[in-house]
């Protein structure tokens, strides 16, 4: 499975003691692909520096760089699906140009794309993404950015 992975999951899924550890887990095993543009990955380096600690930053970022798993996408055209937060795009744009099977995130503003008939772009909740990989018994996600 080939996603695109919005920062507000990506945030809470590298702790050691998270309940969402299970996606870097995954991750880890090859078990799905994430793609990454380089937009996506100054956000991520930024959020994460800005939420957690120095050293754990760094650990997450040098894991997604290195990762086998993680593909990295040029994005050449931007769709600006997204109206009410424009700077979600840059997951819809990712996910286009990169093919994937969805955007793994508990935001809101990504709901607006089940009313756009083309490019159809999938969304999945975190709960539905960990049913899509075989994983039960996933708690309600509670994270934001």
């Amino acid at each position: 499975m080939r996603v695109a992975i919005d920062t507000n999951v990506i945030l809470v899924f590298f702790g050691r003691n998270s309940r969402y550890r299970f996606l870097a887990d995954a991750l880890a095993q090859q078990r799905y692909t994430l793609l990454v543009s380089t937009e996506i990955m100054l956000e991520y380096e930024e959020v994460l520096y800005r939420r957690q600690h120095p050293l754990q930053a760094e650990t997450a970022l040098r894991f997604l760089q290195n990762a086998v798993s993680v593909q990295r996408v040029d994005v050449f055209y931007r769709w600006n699906l997204i109206h009410t937060d424009p700077d979600d795009n840059k997951f819809v744009d990712c996910a286009i140009a990169g093919n994937a099977d969805a955007i793994v995130s508990e935001d809101a503003h990504f709901g607006s794309l089940k009313n756009i008939p083309f490019p159809t772009v999938k969304v999945l909740s975190v709960t539905e993404f960990a049913s899509a990989l075989g994983i039960g018994g996933i708690v309600i996600f509670c994270g934001y950015v």
